[in-house]
């Protein structure tokens, strides 16, 4: 079989890097063991707004405008629905709160996003001495119907293989690689923390953060957009909400903890005032980094070995945006910024001058 890309990995980048792949032409096959990934615990709301400090994100308005047409398209594809716009309010927990926002709204790079009314409407069950803060351009992702719709749509076309990927069996030439039956152009790794497992790329600095969120049922709440104050809490429809998240530095495993389970459930009895019954709770490591910033592009020696990974917590605005900047930078030659080039750390590491 020859196709032009082998993509390992079928969490949000992977994902993202067939649909560019598709959109361009480009062959593929997609090859992922569903063993671990963070894409199906992923909390999914975004938003162009660091919510605890009020500042914007790396290149949010095009990151913004690039998913909304990335996920309405494949919506229409897989006749599915599962990218949902809606409102976030920040809740405040003090006038100084309250300031830092005006402070924002007034911030060339944040003013576009913040409403600079205050929102003093009553939200039924939350209460807010110090009222809300309204975020534009938010809403979320609902990650699961993402990923499994997608996958199943590229099985049904057999253009993904679920298997372990085994790294031992991969030979790389100058012009192609070969891996099993498969002989590709070139190949992407969009591993997300089992990236560690990968000899190519285990040598970056992923450093991995563990989340756990909840679902609970809450009847009376009939909640209409998002609410961030210590949890953010999501509806998502039929009384169901996700809320969330911890963040663990040390713990790598995928295993719930009660700590996490604990911490949650009082965050939410600290926002709302209504009874709710937990329905599930998940956990999984998110593939982020130490300086913060993804990691896109080249095998140091190899250029047809590539990396997309350390999405972190945002990867529903950055998957499609990294994956368009990694095709572009294959099939067109066109730079990586130095904000996402894995190069910034071989040069750190002394593996290139």
């Amino acid at each position: 079989m020859k196709v032009d890309y082998i993509i390992v990995g079928a969490g949000i980048a992977g994902l993202c890097m067939a649909y560019w792949c598709k959109r361009l032409n480009r062959t593929f096959i997609m090859i992922d063991d569903h063993k671990r990934t963070s894409s199906k615990v992923a909390g999914g709301m975004f938003n162009p707004v660091v919510l605890k400090r009020f500042t914007s994100i790396w290149e949010s308005k095009a990151q913004l405008d690039l998913a909304d047409e990335f996920y309405k398209e494949i919506e229409s594809l897989l006749n599915e629905s599962f990218y949902h716009k809606l409102p976030i309010y920040r809740k405040f927990a003090s006038v100084e709160e309250q300031n830092n926002w005006f402070l924002a709204c007034d911030n060339p790079s944040t003013s576009f996003f913040l409403n600079d009314i205050l929102y003093k409407k009553e939200i039924q069950h939350i209460q807010s001495t110090y009222h809300f803060g309204e975020v534009f351009n938010t809403g979320f992702l609902d990650v699961n119907l993402f990923v499994e719709s997608y996958q199943k749509f590229l099985k049904e076309n057999n253009l993904f293989r679920d298997e372990i990927f085994k790294y031992d069996q991969l030979i790389h030439e100058v012009d192609y690689v070969l891996y099993q039956d498969i002989e590709a152009k070139q190949i992407v790794f969009a591993e997300g923390f089992s990236m560690l497992n990968n000899p190519f790329f285990n040598y970056l600095p992923l450093d991995g953060t563990k989340g756990e969120l909840l679902y609970a049922r809450i009847p009376d709440l009939k909640l209409k957009a998002i609410v961030k104050s210590g949890v953010f809490i999501i509806p998502i429809g039929n009384d169901i909400y996700k809320v969330g998240a911890t963040y663990n530095w040390m713990d790598k495993t995928d295993n719930k903890t009660n700590e996490a389970k604990e911490e949650l459930m009082e965050g939410l009895k600290s926002l709302i005032d209504c009874e709710f019954e937990i329905v599930e709770h998940l956990a999984g490591i998110r593939p982020t980094v130490k300086d913060r910033r993804p990691l896109v592009g080249a095998h140091y020696q190899s250029q047809n070995i590539y990396i997309l990974n350390g999405l972190g917590t945002r990867g529903v605005l950055l998957g499609p945006y990294l994956a368009d900047k990694l095709i572009h930078n294959i099939e067109n030659k066109v730079p990586l910024d130095k904000n996402i080039d894995v190069a910034r750390y071989y040069k750190k590491l002394q593996l290139i001058k």
